[in-house]
């Protein structure tokens, strides 16, 4: 036989009513959809009508510190993630179920107990996006004095993700018995105290909630800077991430798939999807009309404010024809480290003015955007794929419905008659769309060390 051939893995991004800043604003934008269930449901739907490996929610915990601009010009609320997708789970039976909760402001038992309670709903396909937040007004809506520096914001995130997956494995598989003629409902020699006892955390466990369907939920990670990257090698089973060059995407791929070695881990155990805003027409020149309607539709002031605040530098007082400042390296930012460096990199490398900047940033925030005919969105992708830049692509529709739509009904079929996409589902967990094992119990890896 044959060896079979690489397909593609892809994510259906979720982001309010499209990830155009201006998507509200867009005539075919359901943009009261926001706050309806069936707008939603519709996503789900089609994402899993497309065969997608999941769909994925975002979350940042607070608005903007200046949200009277952010209120008033675009649209800043979201849906909690794990509510939504815990809705969703019943109106879809094989799509992955991705959702984001920050290391930074919540507590380890809460994030576990809540992502096996989705593993258990939806049967295995639950993911879990361990963000460690960036907006440092976040902090004044926990009860803290200040946001916590980048370094520490990701040691607690390698502490916390440690104690949420010691508390997926507390209990052994097998240990509910459900066993009614005995009288038994489940092995207490298989459930186990994880007592853990760390620089941020103190944790007994165990969970009070079984081993779920996939073992545990897939552990997804969205850092791209030089800790980003470590941490996601030692941790996580899919990275998001944003380029903007081919040549860039290739370099952080064979950075990071180098890093798993280091951790016993070898590079299928990894799925690298980067973030791609596809514009669809008919004809490329309907895809740039379309792509140029959109961006007409983005007041200045709007685009300006959302560019200042990731390079935390008010570029208002500043020519919008002239230069991009002289920016600060990356390492002297308590912020998105590796967004901020990417935009930076854009600036420079193509010698952009701050309205050019802007009109870049403002459409995917830093993610690739790329517009054309469903024919050249499908030989996007695959360039990217076939020559090592991905295992597959967060897909970012720029309006919605009709974003996902198109994409769904124009270029998957394309993709599936290369044979880079299933044209069914083989499994029914997400970790059977992404190829992933079912991780080991580390008690019953380690029985020796067991201790009730």
């Amino acid at each position: 036989m044959g060896e079979t051939k690489r397909q593609l893995h892809l994510g259906a991004f979720l982001y309010g009513v499209g990830h155009h800043i201006a998507a509200w604003r867009y005539p075919l934008t359901d943009s009261l959809g926001l706050f309806t269930f069936e707008f939603y449901k519709r996503f789900a739907q089609t994402a899993e009508r497309g065969k997608f490996d999941m769909i994925f929610i975002e979350d940042i915990p607070a608005l903007p510190e200046q949200h009277e601009a952010s209120v008033q010009h675009t649209v800043p609320v979201r849906a909690e993630p794990l509510t939504l997708l815990s809705t969703l789970a019943s109106v879809t039976s094989r799509i992955g179920l991705a959702g984001t909760v920050s290391t930074t402001y919540s507590e380890p038992y809460h994030v576990a107990r809540k992502f096996a309670s989705l593993d258990h709903l939806s049967r295995g396909r639950a993911a879990w996006n361990a963000v460690t937040t960036s907006m440092e007004i976040t902090s004044q809506n926990f009860g803290q004095d200040h946001h916590l520096d980048h370094s520490i914001r990701y040691e607690r995130a390698q502490e916390f993700v440690e104690v949420v997956t010691s508390l997926w494995d507390s209990w052994e598989e097998g240990a509910l018995l459900i066993d009614k003629s005995s009288g038994v409902f489940a092995d207490p020699d298989k459930i186990h105290a994880i007592r853990h006892q760390g620089k941020f955390f103190s944790v007994r466990g165990p969970l009070s909630i079984p081993r779920t369907p996939q073992g545990r939920p897939v552990l997804v990670q969205a850092g791209s800077s030089e800790t980003g990257q470590d941490f996601a090698a030692k941790t996580a089973e899919v990275v998001f991430t944003a380029w903007q060059t081919l040549e860039e995407a290739q370099s952080f791929y064979s950075s990071l798939k180098g890093r798993l070695k280091q951790y016993g881990r070898s590079r299928d155990q990894l799925k690298i999807l980067p973030g791609i805003l596809p514009v669809i027409g008919a004809t490329e020149q309907e895809a740039k009309e379309k792509e140029a309607h959109l961006q007409e539709l983005v007041l200045p002031e709007v685009g300006l404010a959302m560019v200042s605040r990731t390079l935390r530098v008010d570029l208002s007082a500043y020519p919008l024809d002239g230069p991009v400042p002289d920016l600060p390296d990356a390492v002297n930012i308590n912020g998105g480290k590796s967004r901020y460096q990417l935009l930076v990199d854009m600036a420079r490398r193509d010698k952009l003015t701050i309205r050019q900047l802007v009109a870049r940033v403002t459409g995917a925030r830093g993610h690739k955007t790329i517009h054309g005919t469903p024919e050249q969105i499908a030989d996007f992708l695959e360039n990217w794929f076939i020559h090592g830049g991905c295992d597959g692509f967060n897909i970012m529709p720029p309006y919605l419905p009709g974003g996902l739509d198109e994409f769904v009904d124009q270029v998957i079929p394309i993709l599936q008659q290369r044979g880079l996409y299933r044209t069914e589902y083989s499994g029914t967990t997400l970790r059977d769309h992404l190829g992933l094992a079912v991780p080991g119990n580390r008690y019953q890896l380690r029985p020796q060390q067991q201790a009730n």
